[in-house]
């Protein structure tokens, strides 16, 4: 294990500019059970469901449906479509791009009101819906208390969040904010060099230049020095993920980007800081990085943290 001081210049540089362009990304997708009620209505709307390539959506129906009576726009790009009697399981293949929207139309077998049920599946580039329970009948007392069980947990990872960000956007600058945060806790920044070792997937929004790997006591970070690809339009990056092979993802705390990936700018930096799952975060990670259309994506494989 080794020091770097130009680890420690880098974070000092991350916490001492405010980003205009720092943003957290959107954790709407990955709840653990969403909750879909349909009504008798033939005009209701269809629901969208997020799915993405490689990760298990499992729909549940309270209601037998048909087999036969199941169509999946697109279905030759899902890796897995597995009809069950009162179950649904889809795995999107790579094939999917991200921001397809593929319409998914199932029957029930009763023939009662409502004979159908349509949603709509938006592939996102790293998250999915994991379960989504559909209810054609009345619900009972214990599913409603069990929804507002969950929105309690949700709730009060919200405002843990809220405290977070508000003890280190009242920390002062530098050095001293990193002390003051415990984000060092007396080992100070772990680096590592990893611009040899990770795989770009092909068909990037850019291509890597440079990539570095940083581990303090409680965060992880990737900085990714990306050059201009000649695309057309300008390309910024609001959201990021890092997966492990085991499916396991760290959360992700910002996004940062030292300006658009556009023509006439050669090469812009973009930093991705994480919580770490572990003291050290053990295996290799993949990183997605997608912009606000999520169409155009950069994923590098084979990250590992010091």
């Amino acid at each position: 294990m080794h020091h770097s001081v130009s680890a420690v210049l880098f974070f000092l540089l991350v916490v001492g500019e405010g980003a205009a362009l720092a943003q957290s990304p959107s954790s709407t997708v990955g709840l653990s059970v969403r909750r879909i009620e349909l009504v008798s209505d033939d005009a209701q709307p269809a629901a969208e469901v997020a799915v993405s390539p490689g990760l298990s959506t499992m729909f549940l129906f309270d209601s037998e449906v048909s087999r036969e009576g199941l169509t999946l726009e697109g279905r030759e790009r899902f890796a897995m479509v597995d009809a069950g009697l009162t179950t649904l399981r889809l795995i999107p293949s790579e094939n999917l791009s991200a921001g397809e929207r593929l319409k998914l139309t199932v029957r029930f077998q009763d023939g009662a009101a409502p004979a159908s049920a349509t949603f709509v599946l938006v592939a996102h580039p790293a998250r999915s819906e994991a379960h989504v329970e559909v209810y054609r009948r009345k619900r009972t007392v214990e599913t409603y208390q069990e929804e507002v069980r969950q929105a309690r947990i949700e709730a009060e990872k919200c405002r843990e969040e809220n405290e977070r960000l508000r003890a280190e956007r009242s920390a002062p600058d530098g050095l001293t904010g990193l002390i003051s945060t415990a984000v060092l806790s007396g080992r100070g920044v772990d680096f590592r060099n990893l611009t040899e070792s990770v795989t770009p997937a092909p068909g990037g929004a850019a291509a890597k230049s440079l990539v570095y790997a940083y581990r303090t006591a409680r965060r992880v970070a990737v900085e990714v020095t990306l050059k201009y690809g000649g695309d057309a339009q300008p390309w910024t990056a609001v959201g990021a993920s890092l997966r492990g092979k085991a499916n396991e993802e760290l959360k992700v705390l910002q996004v940062w980007q030292s300006g658009p990936i556009a023509s006439g700018a050669d090469t812009q930096r973009v930093v991705v800081e994480a919580e770490a799952a572990s003291e050290s975060p053990q295996g290799s990670f993949t990183l997605k990085l997608w912009d606000a259309d999520m169409r155009r994506t950069i994923t590098l494989g084979n990250v590992t943290f010091p």
